[in-house]
């Protein structure tokens, strides 16, 4: 069985077009979101301080390891509760260059007012 040059030609552009399909499929899958980890605990956050590049995704993973804390940026659209022994997770991909605050939002004691950090988005 012979096929007409042009269902000849339709066969290998549907076939391209599936592998570059699947390729981007793949491409896709390879690329694993970097993993932040953030502890916090009395009046602390540890790291402190985060640099990250605008428009590039990482996943931030919060555990606390003595009480409930808040994990709080506004500038940036975060927020989540940090229960101990329930590590929390947020995807972040910052869209704007600059220095953001973040801060606990649950109140955890004397000096929770000082328990604060910073996420640094470079272009």
């Amino acid at each position: 069985m012979r096929f007409a040059p042009q269902r000849t030609l339709l066969v290998w552009v549907v076939l391209l077009a599936l592998s570059l399909c699947a390729g981007s499929a793949v491409s896709l899958a390879e690329e694993p979101l970097q993993v932040i980890k953030i502890t916090a605990k009395k009046f602390d956050f540890t790291p402190s301080e985060i640099t990250l590049k605008k428009g590039v995704p990482v996943l931030l993973e919060l555990t606390s390891l003595d009480r409930t804390h808040g994990f709080n940026c506004p500038e940036l659209g975060v927020r989540a509760d940090v229960v101990p022994g329930e590590p929390a997770t947020i995807r972040l991909e910052p869209q704007k260059a600059g220095r953001f605050v973040f801060r606990c939002d649950i109140f955890c004691g004397d000096g929770h007012e000082d328990m604060e950090g910073v996420i640094i988005v470079t272009e």
